[in-house]
């Protein structure tokens, strides 16, 4: 039940430093084994854990973080949620998602302030516009609720769009998502986490993993820096640190870690009311309920773990984004971030068993694993448990690559967000 507090109640507690609330999760001492294991306690690791629970059963699992929930790509996100893809084994896995975001708060008892308030890309020129119509058309033809825009309709929905005849990049269309919008990060790291502890599952801050526990070429668990922790299945949802875990567990992933930076400005009155992005700019801008302009744009390219990003990525975004809105010309930045993701040359996810037995993949998600994290943690629970693909899962699986069966969904995944 969850317990109401008066205004009075409120300000106390934020005067006392939160003495009397209670913690939203446990924060147990791990036991020397569970029946699972999940390394990365961000968005996917915390929901596999809450999926095994709550639909498999299977509750003794430990999820260990090596810094604190939520503080990696989870948090470093621009909180988009879309299901515009291309073909159908993506439309399925994202599909997925979106339908589950959709109904999240309730499922989770927790409100992850989920807002659907569409996203348009931007079209700049006819041959934009012919590769949007196909992009269109496939898309409705696996269901997805996408809009072949014209510029008029561009302007219908951002208005304060840079649609002078002299813009660099003229506005000839769009493609348009209706159902597309945005959530709030933390707060879907929150749910999952308190929802996964409510049912029993260990969640375990400040727990690095150093190596894996091999018996009889199969992962028997974790080697972690509070000491070894057994069990007979494991999964890594690790975002960009996954081909260096890849490397403890003794094979390769084809994944490159770059840094994907954002910024936000600072807050003001609603004057934008959907996601924009721009195929010319690359740059792409929501608003949040705080007022604050939310900007992103391309990967850094050069591999990196710096979560602070460089200034000349920064400036080629904010560059684009004054281009689309001259009138954005004039706010400030507050501040500044970059997440590590990791990047495969399909710029699809890898979802399946790793090449050592036991250990069971969910990676490879690039610059779109804030809106997969539903389907992401599904899938990965399905693994655990079953020790088999859910139908959704198996195209992604890492033997695509040696059999050439790639989902290259680069157009759908290029423009970061």
């Amino acid at each position: 039940m969850t317990r109401r507090y008066s205004a009075l109640s409120l300000l106390k507690e934020g005067l006392t430093g939160h003495r009397g609330w209670a913690p939203a999760w446990r924060t147990p001492v791990p036991k020397t084994s569970y029946d699972a294991i999940v390394i990365g306690g961000g968005g996917h690791g915390l929901a596999a854990a809450y999926y095994l629970a709550k639909t498999h059963g299977i509750r003794r699992t430990a999820v260990l973080e090596k810094g604190w929930i939520g503080g990696g790509n989870t948090g470093r996100n621009t909180t988009v949620i879309r299901s515009n893809y291309f073909y159908p084994e993506s439309v399925a896995l994202y599909g997925l998602s979106h339908r589950l975001y959709k109904s999240l708060s309730a499922e989770l008892n927790y409100n992850i302030m989920f807002s659907p308030r569409g996203m348009v890309t931007v079209c700049h020129s006819e041959a934009e516009m012919e590769i949007a119509a196909r992009t269109v058309n496939a898309m409705q033809i696996n269901g997805v609720d996408a809009e072949l825009f014209s510029s008029e309709d561009v302007r219908r929905v951002a208005p304060i769009y840079n649609f002078s005849p002299k813009a660099r990049f003229p506005v000839h269309g769009g493609v348009w998502q209706p159902s597309a919008g945005v959530a709030r990060h933390d707060a879907v790291a929150w749910g999952y986490a308190r929802a996964a502890s409510g049912l029993g599952v260990d969640i375990i801050q400040n727990c690095e993993a150093l190596g894996f526990i091999i018996e009889a070429g199969r992962c028997r668990g974790v080697e972690t820096s509070l000491g070894p922790i057994r069990a007979e299945r494991t999964g890594m949802a690790v975002a960009g640190h996954s081909s260096a875990l890849a490397a403890l567990a003794g094979f390769k992933l084809p994944i490159n870690s770059y840094a994907l930076q954002a910024c936000v400005s600072e807050p003001v009155k609603p004057i934008l009311d959907t996601v924009v992005t721009s195929l010319g700019t690359g740059t792409y801008v929501s608003q949040s309920d705080k007022g604050e302009l939310v900007i992103g744009g391309g990967l850094d390219r050069i591999p990196s773990y710096a979560q602070r990003g460089n200034l000349p990525v920064l400036e080629t975004v904010i560059a684009g984004l004054i281009e689309m809105f001259p009138a954005f010309g004039q706010l400030k930045l507050m501040r500044q971030w970059a997440g590590i993701v990791d990047v495969v040359p399909d710029s699809s996810p890898i979802i399946g068993e790793s090449p050592l037995p036991g250990l069971y993949l969910n990676c490879g998600w690039g610059t779109g694993g804030f809106k997969a994290i539903p389907a992401g943690g599904t899938m990965l629970a399905h693994l655990l448990a079953k020790g088999a693909h859910h139908p959704i899962s198996r195209p992604f699986d890492l033997s695509r690559f040696a059999k050439g069966r790639l989902i290259d969904e680069a157009a759908g995944s290029g423009i970061a967000h």
